[in-house]
């Protein structure tokens, strides 16, 4: 059941239209997810590009290897396990702090 029960009949010139289809494409979202979004002082960033997901599976990739690595060097006792986990978490945050920066919506200030 839709919880958004207000309806709003907007209606644009063929300039605004082409903007906001832009921005559309641009974001990723639907028209009206756009609209609430910017209702809120919110502008979403773009898509991210393509090599954004590859550097992330990359990232990931490179994550489970340390913890392979990891598994292996704690049965052999040649590696400290909680240096590693200390840079298995920094590498984790790298990760996060990627995604927020490429995915998180910029809150506008207006003047």
């Amino acid at each position: 059941m839709c919880t958004r029960n207000i309806k709003i009949m907007v209606c644009l010139n063929e300039k605004e239209r082409n903007h906001l289809v832009r921005q559309v494409n641009q974001s990723g979202l639907s028209q009206e997810a756009l609209v609430r979004a910017l209702i809120i002082s919110y502008i979403p960033k773009p898509l991210s590009p393509l090599d954004y997901h590859t550097l992330i599976r990359e990232l990931h990739t490179i994550e489970n290897n340390l913890n392979q690595l990891a598994v292996k060097a704690h049965t052999t006792g040649h590696l400290e396990r909680e240096a590693f986990q200390q840079e298995a978490n920094q590498f984790r945050n790298a990760v996060l702090q990627i995604q927020k920066a490429v995915t998180e919506p910029e809150l506008r200030i207006e003047h």
